[in-house]
């Protein structure tokens, strides 16, 4: 009887105690996708998910989604700090229609986006919309195909409501905007409210897009400080670079940088009071325009730039001492 008695404690003890959460319902730290996937599986190296959205709801903040094998794995919002990684496979998002991968994060969270080809089928509408977040970096991707009628037709839409940084490194953006208008950029920088942006561009081309580099101030009373080395802003239907900034400050600074071939309107184009465009080293050649200047925008040159075989070649507006 006491033995009967000691058992039946043991059973009531068992149900009165919650079950704990099984591994499969918990995050982990490292999730994987595959051409071959199951969004049903728990995204392990062995059990790996379909899609990235299927991936990051099972994917711990601060964590990372790694692509298995070649396959289109879907469009993503990111609301967390988050490494998504396709180096060593086609790591696709297909987004015809609709935005590829928007960043919608906390103030402090930084997002990586590595070895994509994200493509917009050219209806697609943008290639990664930033919203929100502490940082965003694009490694080794590719981004294409998104010419959706403005306000879309953006490879890469940079527009934080909180101050925020953009590392774009060895990435190409291409045909990119609307075809019907002059909707539509490569790399777009346009922060709102009260933000501010640092944004640093290397080792990338941001060519044949509507506009390859716009920077626009007229949404935040923030400041938009870039930076641009080692890359090419060429054969864009309208502007290779192009900084629009009534009162508050744009500077962007290039240097080592190709500007070729943009066909309708300039190479380097600045416009308003606040924006100053600083160049070093690079070569300007082949465009309607070189430089040009409107409604007291600058542009500074270090004297070492190459800028010749224009329509019309254009000038700074001062040199810099080089020290």
């Amino acid at each position: 009887m006491r033995i009967l008695t000691f058992i039946g404690a043991l059973l009531l003890l068992a149900v009165a105690i919650p079950a704990a959460p099984t591994s499969a319902s918990a995050q982990a730290l490292r999730t994987w996708v595959s051409g071959v996937g199951d969004d049903a599986n728990p995204c392990s190296r062995t059990a790996p998910c379909k899609t990235f959205a299927g991936a990051i709801s099972k994917t711990a903040a601060a964590g990372q989604i790694s692509v298995l094998d070649p396959g289109g794995f879907g469009a993503v919002t990111i609301t967390k700090a988050i490494t998504i990684d396709g180096t060593g496979s086609q790591a696709g998002v297909l987004a015809s229609g609709t935005n590829g991968i928007i960043v919608n994060a906390g103030v402090n969270d930084v997002v990586v986006l590595r070895g994509l080809d994200i493509e917009g089928a050219l209806t697609g509408l943008n290639g990664i919309r930033f919203i929100a977040g502490a940082s965003l970096h694009v490694q080794n991707s590719f981004i294409s195909g998104f010419r959706g009628a403005a306000p879309n037709g953006m490879g890469i839409e940079f527009a934080p409501a909180n101050t925020a940084s953009l590392f774009v490194d060895n990435t190409i953006v291409s045909n990119n905007g609307s075809t019907a208008s002059a909707a539509g950029t490569g790399i777009r920088i346009r922060p709102t409210g009260s933000a501010s942006a640092r944004v640093v561009i290397d080792h990338s081309q941001v060519n044949d897009n509507i506009t390859g580099l716009r920077v626009v101030t007229s949404d935040t009373t923030g400041t938009v400080n870039v930076a641009v080395h080692d890359t090419s802003l060429s054969g864009n239907r309208d502007v290779g670079l192009l900084v629009v900034a009534a009162s508050s400050a744009a500077n962007v600074m290039i240097d080592n940088v190709t500007i070729e071939g943009n066909a309708s309107v300039a190479g380097i184009r600045a416009d308003g009071t606040a924006g100053t465009v600083r160049m070093s080293n690079s070569n300007v050649t082949g465009n309607s325009t070189g430089m040009q200047t409107v409604n007291s925008g600058k542009i500074q040159s270090y004297g070492n730039n190459h800028v010749d075989g224009n329509g019309t070649d254009g000038a700074p507006t001062s040199t810099i001492p080089q020290k």
